[in-house]
């Protein structure tokens, strides 16, 4: 008999523990989105009754329409094993309430059975108050948990934590003091969600409907979520599971979820621009010289409203004197520190002068030390910052720099040193994530032969230097120009002077195979400058032409300079419009509001280095038309840019210190 006894004994133990290490909880004990559960998955349509606000810089939903069950589930979509709701559990709910009136009570979510229409559980928030209520089972009646003076109804952002465990009932408000109440009676252990749905902002009904703002609601099954959220740098929207649909900013075009009706609380800035970075996502800011209204996109100010400018005229606006004869400027900008420009000086010393926009007017930054310094490029890789220099002082070695931007030191320093010959110009450019510099190699000093190799150089990712890439034939090579058409990118030359004659044919490559190939010869006279630009959809090439030069006949100096367009049928460039230029050595092309304009350099007319520039404003089947002269003296170089104050055209003189800004006034 105690033989069986223990033998009975011992299989009650048995069956115990097999029965205990089955047993699994009614659902996963991790994070349970149920604002993301609710929503409509990737794909479908999203719901007429959400909208989606920006307020303060943080997005949230905003219930609308005349249904009241716009979000919901069924509980059995979390609680899988069993159909009780956890006992011991946190709620993680992040929400912006306008001010509620007297006796004005909205829930946040519940939990209702779907046959009856019982409220099983509720989360619902008062002018001063938070409650909790459940309906026990075999009660009977609604049991409520209210925690008081509690203001949420403020118009501002908080991010709540209530934890349940027994008795015990704690509240934190973002990531304060907690708030802790004994209950009477503990939370239910068995309060079963079977045939019910959870409905999130309504008790399934329009009457006490949320009509705040909700970010974040989670539910954590058997365990206090506070120590996981706090403390954290912004505790009015301490994050535990936020939708990606909240996070993701409208203004992304590669967002494929379910687009919402938006709307954005934003505050308007006037006078200079603020800073556009991600806390000011969304912000606008008013521009009142402009007349321009833009958003703040998270790294930059887009358009949003602006009205079209037209010029109507130009005006002296800053006289720039320079060390020395500047035969090139190259205006940029660099992110936090502003507008600079880089001149390329003639004398040695001090060199050549790098300036910044300060207070309205160019003023000089720092000296850097070049070689009757002929151009400046400035170019960008990753976050790094350069600016190169094309050296011309004919001695061997000729050596032309690369300098990079010190952020600690504020200033450009030497980065990298590469062999060229009485270079005239840097082109940088981008193809395919890899980065790359050529330069216009004009002459070579030893021989003072003009036909000779242009390079090509290719950035190494690991050594963080330039290396030879390729090289190619040029004749006397003035400049380089980069422009894409489609997928497919061109590399063109201004060839000068091939030792005999100006009148020789510049080439323009395309890149095939990882390599520069010849595209297409065309014929110039003395190219100094190639300027490419688009207009309506249609692909332009100007070329400067300077000087007819021969072994037979005077030198020539007012001839034609060429306006190319790219002929989509023939794949060729073919001549669009001739104008008479003055040794031309630049074009500049510039859009003030829809109208379009070419500036060219006029330097020498064979007898006076005075003359007039001039503005053409592109006016459709007439091609470009003069509307405005500028005088110049020795004009070498035009650049275009804008600012809080107006848009602006500054040359550079070659003949003189004095090198000018002008304003462009417009209406």
């Amino acid at each position: 008999m105690l033989a069986c006894h223990s033998l009975l004994l011992t299989w009650v133990m048995l069956a115990t523990g097999v029965r205990s290490h089955s047993w699994r909880p009614c659902t996963d004990l991790l994070p349970l989105d149920l604002l993301a559960r609710a929503l409509p998955h990737p794909g479908q349509a999203p719901s007429p009754q959400l909208q989606m606000v920006q307020s303060k810089g943080s997005r949230g939903l905003r219930f609308v329409g005349a249904v009241a069950t716009a979000l919901s589930f069924p509980a059995s979509q979390i609680f899988s094993n069993c159909d009780y709701f956890p006992a011991e559990f946190s709620l993680v709910a992040t929400i912006k309430i306008p001010r509620l009136r007297q006796k004005r009570n909205e829930y946040i979510f519940s939990v209702v059975d779907e046959e009856s229409d019982l409220l099983l559980l509720g989360l619902r928030v008062s002018e001063t108050r938070l409650h909790l209520l459940t309906t026990p089972p075999g009660v009977g009646g609604l049991s409520r948990l209210t925690f008081k003076d509690v203001r949420l109804d403020d118009n501002c952002w908080h991010t709540v934590v209530l934890a349940v465990t027994g008795p015990y009932a704690t509240l934190t408000v973002d990531c304060g003091l907690p708030l802790e109440l004994k209950q009477v009676q503990s939370f239910p252990s068995a309060l079963s969600t079977r045939g019910s749905r959870f409905f999130i902002g309504s008790r399934r009904r329009l009457r006490g409907r949320f009509t705040g703002l909700l970010r974040q609601l989670v539910l954590l099954p058997g365990s206090d979520v506070t120590p996981r959220l706090c403390p954290t740098s912004d505790p009015n929207l301490a994050e535990l599971s936020v939708p990606q649909v909240l996070k993701s900013s409208p203004l992304q075009a590669d967002h494929r979820g379910p687009v919402y009706p938006y709307e954005a609380e934003a505050r308007v800035t006037l006078g200079n621009p603020p800073p556009c970075s991600g806390p000011e996502q969304g912000q606008l800011w008013f521009n009142a010289p402009r007349k321009g209204l833009f958003v703040c996109d998270g790294l930059t100010w887009r358009t949003l409203l602006q009205s079209q400018e037209r010029l109507d005229y130009v005006e002296d606006y800053q006289d720039l004197y320079t060390s020395s004869e500047t035969f090139d400027v190259e205006v940029f900008s660099i992110p936090s520190e502003g507008l600079f420009m880089a001149a390329a000086n003639r004398d040695s010393r001090p060199g050549s002068g790098l300036y910044k926009w300060r207070n309205g007017s160019f003023q000089l930054y720092q000296n850097v030390s070049t070689q009757e310094a002929r151009a400046w490029k400035h170019f960008t890789i990753g976050d790094q910052i350069f600016l190169v220099v094309a050296n011309s002082r004919e001695a061997e070695p000729e050596l032309s720099v690369i300098y990079r931007w010190n952020r600690r030191r504020r200033r450009f320093l030497r980065h990298q040193t590469l062999e060229t010959h009485s270079a005239l110009d840097w082109e940088a450019f981008h193809i395919h994530n890899h980065s790359f510099l050529v330069v216009a190699n004009h002459r070579r000093a030893r021989d003072s032969n003009h036909n000779i190799h242009s390079v090509i150089y290719r950035w190494n990712t690991d050594t963080k230097l330039f290396e030879v890439n390729q090289t190619l034939s040029t004749s006397g090579a003035y400049d380089w120009e980069f422009f894409s058409v489609g997928p497919y990118h061109f590399l063109v030359v201004a060839n000068t002077f091939d030792g005999q004659t100006t009148t020789i044919s510049s080439t323009v490559y395309v890149w095939l195979d990882g390599c520069f190939q010849t595209f297409q010869s065309i014929p110039t006279v003395g190219a100094t400058d190639w300027e490419t630009f688009q207009i309506d959809g249609r692909f332009f090439l100007a070329v400067a032409n300077s000087q007819k030069v021969s072994k037979r006949g005077p030198d020539l100096y007012s001839i034609n300079s060429t306006v190319y367009e790219l002929n989509r049928l023939t794949q060729t460039f073919i001549r669009f419009q001739d104008i008479l230029t003055h040794s031309a050595v630049d074009w500049e092309f510039f859009t003030i509001g829809e109208e379009k304009f070419l500036v060219v350099a006029n330097s020498h007319d064979g007898s006076s280095y005075t003359l007039n520039s001039v503005v053409y404003r592109w006016q459709g089947y007439e091609g470009f038309v003069p509307v405005h002269s500028l005088p110049t003296f020795g004009c070498r170089d035009w650049e275009y840019f804008s600012t809080d104050e107006g848009s602006f055209l500054v040359y550079s003189s070659a003949t003189s210190r004095l090198s000018k800004v002008f304003k462009l006034r417009t209406y």
